[in-house]
């Protein structure tokens, strides 16, 4: 566990693209989620244009999933993913048509993951080991993102609590996307292959849930610790001792580094800034 984990924005887009490319914001040159919207609105060409062409900078650097297939890796797009159809970034498999498909944006198909089960990670997960292929996964699943609808069962256990609602739904929706999380490495624990995989938790921003409104001041969108500051966990059975705590400072730039080196990548491209994490 790195408690003292940070990421580059406190902003899901910034981050994301951080974490696939090993660069900060100011090198692959995507700060915002989308461009600013001109005088007529979203749906002008000008408006398609510029977001043809923030998407167009993932092409322009490394991308993890494009460098683990160079070295026979397969991978898989699930969840938030911003940067156009999920071929775009290197995968070989996943969800997300992209912009400028019809409702494109952020995830699309991809943000089903979780939420309306796990079987696409799941069955890609059970095919990579049946031919013996190594394999990336991107589970990023909209969770737990508003809209916070949590199944009841979870919704009435903090509803007992006696908090407000909005809070308990909150409470609700984290602990929904723990089930996932805990769907998907027993997955990997049944299948026979956790003594080699290497899982990283991070998340894509800050957040400080209030009871009337929805993310709190100093939080997502801001520079403050509640907004930049968030954990990076690894699990690795064999290799990293569970329980395992330390108080240095990483950035998601860093990332990359750490997973190329895990996959046994013979070279670094120069343009990164991170060190790998490894050996934990």
């Amino acid at each position: 566990l790195y408690p003292r984990g940070y990421v580059p924005s406190s902003l899901c887009r910034p981050s994301l693209a951080t974490l696939v490319t090993g660069l900060y914001a100011h090198q692959h040159r995507i700060s915002g989620n989308e461009p600013p919207i001109p005088p007529g609105g979203k749906n002008t060409p000008i408006y398609r244009q510029q977001r043809h062409e923030m998407i167009a900078y993932i092409d322009k650097v490394p991308l993890l999933a494009k460098m683990l297939g160079e070295t026979g890796y397969v991978s898989h797009q699930s969840g938030k993913w911003w940067e156009g159809p999920y071929q775009r970034g290197g995968f070989t498999e996943g969800m997300t048509r992209g912009f400028p498909k019809p409702g494109g944006r952020h995830g699309d198909d991809g943000l089903r993951i979780g939420r309306d089960g796990m079987e696409p990670v799941l069955d890609f997960i059970d095919r990579s080991v049946a031919d013996e292929k190594p394999f990336f996964v991107w589970y990023a699943p909209f969770l737990p993102h508003t809209p916070h609808n949590p199944p009841a069962r979870l919704f009435e256990k903090y509803q007992a609590k006696e908090v407000p609602d909005r809070i308990a739904k909150y409470y609700a929706m984290c602990e929904w996307f723990d089930e996932t999380c805990g769907a998907l490495i027993g997955h990997i624990d049944e299948s026979g292959i956790a003594e080699n995989t290497l899982v990283i938790y991070v998340t894509d921003n800050g957040w400080i849930q209030t009871e009337n409104a929805g993310y709190g001041p100093r939080s997502k969108r801001s520079p403050y610790e509640g907004g930049t500051r968030t954990p990076i966990m690894f699990r690795w059975p064999g290799v990293i001792s569970a329980g395992t705590t330390t108080d240095a400072m990483v950035e998601y730039v860093d990332l990359l580094p750490t997973w190329l080196e895990a996959a046994g990548a013979d070279a670094l491209p120069d343009v990164l800034d991170g060190e790998s994490f490894l050996p934990v």
